[in-house]
């Protein structure tokens, strides 16, 4: 390489050091390589995840009413969280018995400091709080576990003797086994039947024996301990320790228990109550599923199973993970007569969105090719189209490495980006080409002609480059939902834009001294030397 020119600029420079460096080529390779692996890795979501903070905290007054709640709990409890510093909103609920006030901070608050903080004030305040109250509970919001990203509807199928009791069994156990899949967080049940022992008294056999619901209350309680009492020591030192094991069992126990004595006779519960073995009937809360078979529209109860998943981890893989299970369970359930469908699965929903954006990345990375093939030629083309997929490589890298997720927006951001990466390839392909085609080429080394035009365009490029860069940069403090939803674009787009810059004055010329040539220009030759002869006859 000849080294008439010595670069000025940092293109110039970066641009002769990689020339003939045999870790070129290598290095592209590791970038299109960590690309590709941190797309395969990164968590895939449909929607960026939002910073939201808040809480409730219920307070307990037995025998209050809500009027006495507000004044006495409700409206203390609110003085004093407004001291503390993020909260936007707080609403307080009096009703009997019970105090509620629900705070929300603004959105982008730590969540994890927001709950500390509130916490530390209603503990800081308990004695504020009038004699009487029981402790209060403090219960934060968990957006990241509290949206389900798989839901499934359990329902008997047709023809199906098994009960609701016994499809909640079956559903609780599939809960359990589900839970165990890695990063599932929360799992609810909505609709659920579970089993009890119901007792209908009949009033007229109450009033007969003189007996009171109290009553009746006080020895089902009785029944119900199961709890060991530690009743004293022994001489040698030991607890004694007196429980009942297994006091209910089957109807028939609770049907046997003595409620009162009449004239000497033991009442028994089965002389004034009918007992059932049944499911909770006073949940008046149930769910239904809907469907179609054969024509027709069949509706029956279902047992919905919700599952979330811990937050920054891949929606796409828990998904599938949780629909491979069920799959295992499919045969088995369905000689048990039950049938399920997953009526919710946002994995599916955020790799579709996901995939569709990097379509659409591909076709306007080929829409750039075909145009520089018009413009520039298919070698220029080639060399530029190369460096969209190192660029997009690299800036997926450090969304991965700082913790992001591929989403609608995160690739939006690449899109939006996606005509200004090609900019500095484009410029710098440009003035290569120029510099080969100009009338003093034939008299240039190729290496020189390369290193040349790289650095002739550098300063302006930068500065372009920066330019466009500071213009992403007030993004990044937009408050409120619309800050976080957007906080991907001024994350990726400035890392994108530098991207672009160092791997145009990397392999730009790298590639432009393999593939380009210079051509073969004899009228350039000639008006050179007429130049010469003619500069050499005005300098006689």
């Amino acid at each position: 390489m000849s080294d008439n020119y010595k670069p000025k600029d940092i293109a110039g420079k970066l641009a002769k050091s990689f020339l003939h460096n045999p870790l070129t080529p290598l290095l592209g390779i590791f970038l299109l390589l960590i690309g590709y692996i941190a797309l395969e890795v990164t968590p895939r979501e449909e929607d960026p995840q939002i910073e939201i903070s808040g809480g409730a905290v219920m307070v307990m007054l037995p025998g209050a009413t809500p009027k006495q709640i507000d004044n006495i709990i409700v409206k203390p409890l609110e003085r004093k969280i407004k001291e503390i510093k993020g909260v936007e909103h707080i609403y307080g609920i009096s009703a009997h018995n019970i105090g509620i006030v629900n705070v929300v901070y603004y959105i982008g608050e730590n969540r994890e400091s927001s709950n500390l903080k509130l916490y530390d004030k209603v503990k800081q305040n308990m004695d504020k709080l009038p004699k009487g109250v029981m402790e209060p509970i403090v219960k934060p919001f968990d957006i990241d576990i509290d949206i389900p990203i798989v839901t499934i509807a359990f329902y008997p199928k047709d023809n199906s003797k098994i009960s609701q009791v016994e499809l909640y069994k079956r559903v609780k156990y599939l809960q359990n086994r589900l839970n165990t899949i890695e990063n599932v967080a929360k799992t609810t049940l909505k609709g659920e039947k579970k089993q009890q022992y119901n007792i209908q008294v009949d009033l007229k056999k109450l009033s007969g024996f003189h007996l009171s619901m109290g009553q009746i209350v006080n020895a089902l309680k009785s029944l119900a301990v199961n709890l060991p009492d530690i009743k004293d020591r022994t001489i040698d030192g030991k607890l004694a320790i007196f429980g009942v094991k297994n006091a209910i069992q089957s109807i028939k126990d609770v049907q046997d228990l003595i409620v009162a004595q009449y004239m000497g006779s033991p009442i028994y519960l089965k002389d004034i109550a009918t007992v059932q073995n049944g499911y909770n009937i006073q949940n008046f809360q149930s769910a239904e599923i809907l469907y179609r078979k054969n024509g027709k529209f069949i509706k029956k109860k279902q047992i919905t199973l919700t599952l979330s998943k811990l937050k920054g981890t891949n929606a796409v893989v828990i998904a599938d993970a949780i629909t491979q299970k069920m799959q295992n369970f499919k045969s088995e359930l369905s000689k048990e007569g039950i049938g399920f469908t997953i009526t919710r699965n946002y994995g599916v929903r955020a790799d579709e969105a996901v995939n569709e954006l990097v379509m659409h990345l591909l076709v306007s990375i080929a829409i750039i090719a075909v145009l520089l093939i018009l413009v520039l030629g298919w070698r220029e083309s080639l060399i530029v189209t190369f460096t969209v997929p190192a660029i997009l490589a690299v800036t997926i890298f450090v969304a991965f490495l700082t913790g992001q997720t591929i989403n609608r927006i995160t690739l939006f951001a690449f899109l939006l980006s996606l005509g200004l990466l090609v900019d500095a390839a484009i410029i710098v392909i440009e003035n290569i080409h120029r510099h080969l085609h100009g009338h003093d080429a034939i008299n240039k080394d190729m290496d020189e002609i390369v290193v040349e035009a790289t650095d002739e365009i550098g300063a302006p490029t930068n500065i372009a480059t920066l330019a466009i860069i500071l213009t992403m940069v007030p993004m990044a403090f937009v408050g409120q939902m619309m800050g976080q939803f957007m906080k991907p674009i001024p994350q990726n787009v400035p890392v994108a834009l530098f991207a672009s810059l160092v791997i145009a004055y990397i392999f730009t010329p790298y590639l432009s001294r393999r593939l380009l040539k210079k051509p073969k220009l004899h009228h350039h030759k000639h008006h050179f030397q007429k130049d010469t002869k003619d500069s050499k006859g005005d300098n006689k």
